[in-house]
């Protein structure tokens, strides 16, 4: 009897855009979505964390975690293409909220989500620093935030002394700049005072590091 022919791999989930066309994409690196690519807003001068850099940083993260996802509850306050926020919610994170104050990014986050159905995942559009403030005051609390704002605006400056209080024991930061965050000791700026940084490494003009809380 002939042989009947090998069943094609399902194609990974095609995600609607809505607004400016997106002239290029990233793709999710690992979990249930691996290789789920997400459009770009490029019109909107989104920057998404490469793929390179996001699988180091991944695995940073799966090192200090040992890999589990399963209770984590994660913040992603410059939201932009979600690259970061789904690539947690991929690998199993209990929650994942992503904030960013544009309402075509949000749209589309949206439309991810939705596609995805990724109940895992809470999009809400707002300001970052008013974010940050209200979990502040409502004692809300995070295993592992990501602060991947625009650079030279001095949002990383604002919001990561916000993040002390934000993060549970043993929680973690991973920072995007376009400058080192590494310091002399007696060098370090006073909004640096209370992190201590774990890993960092640097991709062509990023500098992306993981942080915590000193002891």
């Amino acid at each position: 009897m002939p042989k009947k022919p090998a069943s094609k791999p399902a194609k990974p989930a095609k995600v609607p855009v809505h607004g400016p066309q997106h002239a290029n994409q990233v793709r999710i690196i690992g979990g249930q979505w691996k290789r789920t690519p997400l459009p770009v807003l490029t019109a909107l001068g989104l920057r998404p964390t490469p793929d390179r850099v996001r699988e180091t940083a991944f695995n940073w993260i799966n090192h200090q975690r040992d890999g589990d996802w399963a209770n984590a509850q994660v913040l992603d306050l410059f939201a932009g293409s979600g690259a970061l926020g789904f690539e947690a919610a991929s690998r199993g994170a209990q929650s994942v909220t992503m904030i960013d104050s544009n309402t075509q990014v949000t749209r589309q986050l949206g439309d991810i989500k939705t596609k995805l159905k990724a109940d895992n995942v809470n999009i809400m559009r707002g300001d970052a620093l008013a974010v940050l403030q209200s979990a502040v005051t409502r004692g809300q609390r995070y295993d592992l935030i990501f602060l991947d704002p625009p650079y030279q605006q001095s949002f990383l400056e604002r919001t990561l002394p916000l993040c002390t209080t934000l993060l549970k024991e043993g929680g973690l930061v991973y920072a995007e700049s376009g400058l080192t965050l590494e310091f002399a000791e007696d060098e370090a700026p006073e909004w640096l005072a209370d992190w201590e940084i774990i890993r960092a490494d640097k991709a062509g003009m990023v500098f992306y590091h993981l942080l915590k809380r000193k002891a």
